[in-house]
């Protein structure tokens, strides 16, 4: 195998933020089920360093990762596999970053999500500027609800102009040519989230060089298709790694059309799929980081 892409979601779903449309919102796993997250992590984290070929990992918990110690520590470990291309996360960023000192910063990425009515605008845009002295490769995120576009208009302004700073559609909202204008003037891609892409039968890598995997190991071709292609940890799903068009009548989630090839949006984000970040990309010095490509299918 030339190169695979996963997507974890494993069990953990508790989060310490109160958004009004998430249904993960303030809940709180039991000791059992951390304990449990924490086991299910560390299985995949061995399987991904005996695997025997590249790998890019995108960690997509429905609850917050970096405040629970055993991803952050999955993050280090997998950044330090020279067969690991890329392992990012999506995070709120509400814990403390100095742990990505420990971690291979050409591996490494976060991708950021600000929640302006869960944490105060300064502590969030502080977390940011520590990132990028820290030299650490991460993008930035807004829902773009109109009560949120002072807030993303200042944080363009203020975070290092290299940041990219991305909007995303809020789900079921309907955007005049006007709202649309003006979040794109903040997100120059924001028009990739404004509709649903039309999916049914195009050709999408998922399946073939990408899939999604939970904590029992079941693997499918996306987070968005229920049906099973095998596990990861008997190797049942190889057998069934092809190419295939998408099941779906639309893809709203940049996650899933990312991967639609129709799309082009691996040349979009080329560099940068996986942490959602266009190439070009400097660091804090000025110094362009290595930007490690995901393998395209074949």
């Amino acid at each position: 195998m030339d190169h695979l892409t996963i997507l974890y979601r494993g069990p953990l779903a508790s989060c310490d933020y109160d958004c009004p449309y998430c249904p993960f919102a303030k809940r709180r796993d039991t000791p059992e089920q951390l304990r449990a997250d924490r086991a299910a992590l560390e299985r995949f984290t061995a399987w991904v360093a005996g695997c025997g070929h590249p790998v890019s990992v995108l960690f997509t918990p429905w609850g917050e990762g970096l405040v629970r110690s055993w991803y952050r520590r999955a993050l280090v470990e997998l950044s330090r596999m020279t067969h690991v291309e890329r392992v990012a996360i999506q995070t709120n960023l509400s814990h403390r970053v100095d742990w990505t000192g420990d971690a291979d910063l050409d591996r490494l990425a976060l991708w950021a999500t600000y929640h302006p009515e869960q944490v105060p605008y300064d502590r969030f845009l502080a977390k940011c500027r520590d990132l990028a002295a820290r030299g650490v490769r991460y993008s930035v995120g807004v829902v773009g609800l109109p009560e949120h576009r002072p807030a993303a208009r200042r944080l363009r302004r203020e975070l290092p102009a290299a940041t990219y700073l991305w909007v995303n559609a809020a789900e079921g909202r309907e955007y005049t040519d006007e709202e649309a204008a003006e979040w794109t003037a903040i997100d120059p891609h924001f028009a990739l989230s404004r509709h649903p892409h039309a999916s049914l039968g195009l050709p999408c890598r998922t399946g073939e060089s990408v899939v999604s995997v939970d904590g029992e190991g079941t693997v499918r071709r996306c987070h968005f298709v229920p049906a099973v292609l095998g596990n990861l940890y008997d190797g049942s799903f190889r057998a069934a790694l092809r190419p295939r068009g998408c099941p779906l009548e639309k893809c709203d989630c940049h996650i899933g059309y990312v991967h639609l090839a129709p799309l082009g949006l691996y040349e979009t984000f080329a560099g940068g799929v996986l942490e959602r970040i266009p190439p070009g990309w400097r660091g804090p010095q000025g110094n362009a980081r290595r930007a490690l490509p995901i393998t395209p299918a074949r």
